[in-house]
């Protein structure tokens, strides 16, 4: 049987690891500000899916993570207009839409959200309405960031 002095360096042996992991431990997100307030996605990437706001149709954008910044690889839509991508070099029919690669990076994304355009996130599990975590057309601030385990537990987790 274990004495009450091993059980106690035990305790803040275990204790004292899962504190520094906390405060050292980094793990690589999508943050979304919204209303000043932070929520994170752990998964590698995600769907941004709206209503396109003229064509009243589906468009659906694929990122994932690159570094610090968030790549857009692809997009799907129905119909071409002003605005639509032209020059992908690999673009074809799937499912009623029209599937393009685009491999673009940006540091950050500001996205006005609406609830008339169902503004949502798609990650492999579920579906994240934007809209309602905000009012119509607020800003949402997403990027792609590494950020302390701390930090996850302190945020909102989308």
């Amino acid at each position: 049987m274990m004495s009450k002095n091993k059980k106690g360096r035990w305790f803040w042996s275990i204790s004292s690891i899962l504190l520094l992991a906390i405060f050292f431990i980094r793990l690589s997100v999508f943050s979304f500000v919204i209303d000043e307030r932070i929520y994170y996605l752990v998964d590698k990437s995600f769907q941004l899916k709206w209503i396109h706001s003229v064509e009243k149709e589906e468009w659906i954008e694929v990122y994932e993570k690159s570094g610090d910044e968030l790549l857009l690889t692809e997009t799907y839509f129905k119909t071409f207009g002003a605005g639509v991508p032209s020059d992908s070099k690999n673009t074809e029919l799937v499912n009623g839409f029209v599937r393009m690669d685009i491999n673009l990076k940006y540091p950050e994304m500001n996205l006005t959200v609406s609830e008339n355009v169902q503004t949502t996130i798609i990650t492999d599990n579920r579906l994240i309405p934007l809209y309602s975590y905000t009012s119509d057309y607020e800003l949402v601030h997403i990027k792609s960031e590494s950020i302390y385990l701390w930090q996850l537990i302190l945020g909102g987790k989308l």
